[in-house]
């Protein structure tokens, strides 16, 4: 699986259609690098010309902003401002709501202005521009439901791309009664991921899996790699394992396609 980064592309002269921001999870947790490969396939499947920044990538600053340190996160950003400014790069693509939500809306004050996209976003205007497509009958059938992420649906009102995909995988998709601007939190959103549980008689990550599990669900579809995590213990709370798999969409498109 060939991934360049931004480094040498440079050294060759070359500018990449865009930047792959993969993100804290998406780099070092093993559940989440599935969901960073399966995108870097359907990147390569798409023939998309994209880079990563590697080693130099480091934190958006998101989970220090939210946790009060506004310092911390200023620090972090300015540093990857001046890196991506200095690479030239004009548009982002992650599978990390959080990460697009601060490189979109928090990192232009500050003078880092581009072009972002959530990687449903991204997989959408593939295939709108006959780069993609996906395989309606490996898939086809299964009961999936999806959980909105909220700092992509809440946050910046995109409700309809991953919808949109999931449909396009042939799949019967049944809404949450919580959905869209409704949806309840995972429960790690905030920094909450990295805090313990306040007192309360039930852990928001078990009660948006009991909201899910309502739909009767063989799949639980996500865009987000805290959103997986905090789904699949869930799922592992309820003891439902061997009946309902968590998955992104983007793993979803990438097994629809035999990639």
């Amino acid at each position: 699986m060939t991934v360049p980064t931004m480094a040498e592309m440079m050294a060759q002269g070359k500018q990449p259609e865009v930047l792959f921001w993969v993100g804290a999870a998406g780099s070092y947790d093993d559940r989440a690098k599935k969901i960073s490969r399966a995108f870097v396939k359907i990147l390569h499947a798409a023939k998309v010309d994209f880079a990563v920044l590697g080693t130099e990538e480091s934190s958006t600053g998101d989970a220090a902003k939210r946790a009060g340190n506004e310092f911390l996160f200023q620090m972090q950003a300015m540093m990857n401002i001046e890196l991506l400014n200095g690479y030239e790069v004009k548009k982002i693509v992650t599978c990390d709501p959080h990460s697009f939500n601060t490189l979109k809306n928090e990192y232009p004050e500050l003078g880092g202005k581009y072009e972002v996209y959530h990687h449903t976003q991204f997989i959408q205007n593939l295939i709108s521009e006959g780069r993609l497509n996906i395989d309606e009958n490996t898939l086809q059938g299964k009961r999936v439901t999806f959980h909105d992420p909220c700092y992509l649906g809440r946050a910046n009102e995109v409700y309809e791309s991953p919808r949109d995909l999931i449909r396009r995988l042939g799949v019967n998709l049944t809404e949450m009664k919580r959905n869209k601007r409704t949806a309840l939190c995972c429960g790690a959103g905030g920094a909450q991921m990295f805090k313990d549980a306040e007192a309360g008689d039930k852990e928001v990550n078990v009660l948006r899996t009991e909201d899910a599990l309502e739909t009767k669900p063989e799949i639980i579809a996500t865009g987000c790699p805290y959103c997986n995590t905090m789904m699949t213990d869930g799922i592992k709370f309820k003891e439902k394992e061997a009946e309902v798999a968590v998955k992104d969409i983007a793993e979803l498109i990438a097994e629809a396609n035999n990639l």
